[in-house]
């Protein structure tokens, strides 16, 4: 696995088609890949019927966040993919929406410390999309499966 760099990453994540498309920007990732914060606009093409986001649109703004900052805190040793996710929509999205995806190096320690004992771990993140007011648009839970790599024999 190649690494770019924080800032090139964000560079590409804002011109990958499925980002770009749906109107999503990257507008903050952190040098030690602690935090990541993305940005949802209201364009013509991402609303639904009813002039409100398209619930796809929201769901795919915080998809690959959790597991790529966990790609790179945990290092090379470690297998890091998304598990499963989960959307509970709470308000309609009327204006461009946020949300912030955030790893602490107590986490990261506690990551490893588990994985001494355990085959893997499914560490379950909770993400909040709010509007550009503070409202409360939806909530999302991000399952990462988390292992250490096999050695070949």
């Amino acid at each position: 696995m190649k690494t770019l760099k924080p800032k090139t990453l964000k560079r590409v994540l804002n011109l990958w088609p499925p980002l770009w498309g749906a109107g999503i920007r990257v507008i903050e990732l952190a040098e030690d890949w602690s935090f990541a914060k993305a940005r949802l606009r209201k364009y013509w093409f991402n609303r639904n019927y009813v002039n409100t986001h398209y619930g796809g649109s929201l769901f795919s703004m915080t998809d690959p966040f959790y597991m790529l900052l966990l790609l790179h805190k945990m290092g090379r040793d470690y297998v890091v993919w998304d598990k499963k996710a989960e959307i509970k929509f709470i308000k309609p999205g009327r204006k461009d929406v946020f949300a912030e995806f955030k790893v602490s190096e107590q986490q990261v320690s506690d990551f490893k410390e588990q994985l001494r004992t355990q085959d893997k771990i499914e560490p379950v993140f909770e993400v909040d999309i709010m509007d550009a007011d503070g409202l409360l648009i939806a909530k999302v839970w991000k399952t990462i499966h988390i292992s250490k790599k096999q050695k070949a024999a």
